[in-house]
């Protein structure tokens, strides 16, 4: 039994290499949607083809998802097959507005289905309806990855798999998704491989004298997520994207020094927001949740320091940057809780929202930012 879709959408990307059809990779920003979106590109690459175009939507000035900034820069390529990873599942106007202006569209998610799906060409997601495969949580590079193996077949050596699978891994971690069933197995393979990488970017991170002694390769794998992770856009570019595809050592070498110094940067922000928060949530111990924002909160950090409330309360935490036009936030909550029916409920209060039960993020107008607080209040302090 396969994954849904899963052949299909390997099938019509290898008819859009033969065909030499251009082809658009876009993926989502973190360390999991890069991942997924290097490892369809050097899939394509092994097959004799290439990536058109690689895009990642800055979720500050864009949004989160296919967005119609990136439609609209995306345009000039039109007809092309568009490729989307770890996003796309709950963009419904995004995506028909997309197959209006000639683009082909495969959805590569992982995030939970909403009420329908969207009319993209070719879906692979395993939480949508229909799909029998047993194992629910993969990442999105997982599914890349399973991608990646239905696309190329007998084509895929021993070594093109360790390059691949070690991508894999290192986002599937990144995600914090669950350690069962595939998941075990990609994330074992693809650590087992990694201490024997090609890639100039992961062996210059394994070469740092601070990494040698008793340090496992996983912990060695932790600390390389969070310098990864860090905020470093360069020409649409993340940081991430950049050192994994960096050509030398050498260069990888001065990058990471970079990303370093912006990591412990990052850490400093991090706390400051959560203490920020600590000190507001002091005398709401009876909210059902926490929930707060503002002008100062930075979206790259939203996310950690939604997950660090989340720990220290256990209460599901969502995090805000308010600005005139629109509040962009990250959401974390305990086992167990689902934040993404939480949302639901008060959908109509939201411009965009989606995500995993424990993970998520939504976008809605300052104006209804109470009405959200008041709305998911009410349904978490009913379903306690």
């Amino acid at each position: 039994m396969s994954i849904k879709n899963l052949q299909l959408a390997a099938d019509r990307i290898k008819q859009a290499i033969a065909k030499k059809e251009r082809i658009i990779l876009y993926g989502d920003a973190d360390l999991d949607g890069v991942s997924a979106i290097i490892i369809l590109q050097e899939a394509i690459q092994n097959l004799g083809g290439m990536a058109t175009a690689v895009y990642f939507p800055d979720r500050e000035k864009e949004g989160y998802g296919i967005t119609r900034k990136a439609l609209a820069r995306l345009n000039e390529l039109s007809p092309a097959l568009l490729v989307a990873a770890d996003l796309g599942i709950s963009n419904f106007e995004e995506i028909d507005l997309a197959r209006q202006n000639g683009f082909e569209v495969i959805v590569i998610d992982h995030h939970k289905v909403l009420d329908r799906l969207p009319n993209a060409n070719i879906i692979v997601d395993p939480k949508q309806p229909g799909d029998e495969y047993p194992f629910k949580e993969f990442a999105a590079c997982g599914l890349a990855f399973r991608t990646a193996e239905a696309l190329l077949g007998e084509k895929m050596s021993d070594s093109l798999r360790q390059n691949l699978v070690e991508l894999a891994a290192l986002g599937t971690i990144a995600d914090m998704m669950a350690r069962e069933q595939d998941n075990v197995q990609i994330i074992q393979e693809g650590l087992d491989a990694l201490p024997y990488s090609w890639r100039p970017g992961i062996r210059a991170f394994l070469e740092l004298p601070e990494l040698n002694g008793t340090r496992t390769i996983e912990q060695k794998a932790q600390d390389m997520i969070g310098m990864l992770n860090v905020r470093d856009v360069k020409k649409g570019f993340p940081g991430a994207y950049r050192l994994l595809m960096c050509p030398s050592i050498k260069k990888a070498k001065s990058m990471m020094k970079v990303f370093a110094e912006k990591n412990k940067e990052r850490r400093a922000k991090i706390e400051h927001l959560a203490e920020v928060v600590r000190m507001r949530i002091f005398h709401k111990k009876n909210s059902p949740l926490v929930f707060e924002g503002g002008e100062e909160f930075e979206y790259m950090l939203l996310g950690a320091v939604a997950s660090i409330m989340s720990q220290e309360t256990n209460k599901p935490a969502f995090i805000f940057k308010h600005t005139r036009k629109e509040c962009l936030g990250s959401v974390r909550a305990p086992a167990g809780c689902d934040t993404v029916k939480a949302m639901q409920s008060c959908a109509h209060l939201f411009d965009t929202y989606g995500g995993h039960p424990q993970a998520s993020g939504f976008r809605t107008t300052p104006e209804r930012i109470d009405q959200v607080r008041d709305c998911l209040g009410a349904y978490f302090q009913e379903n306690k």
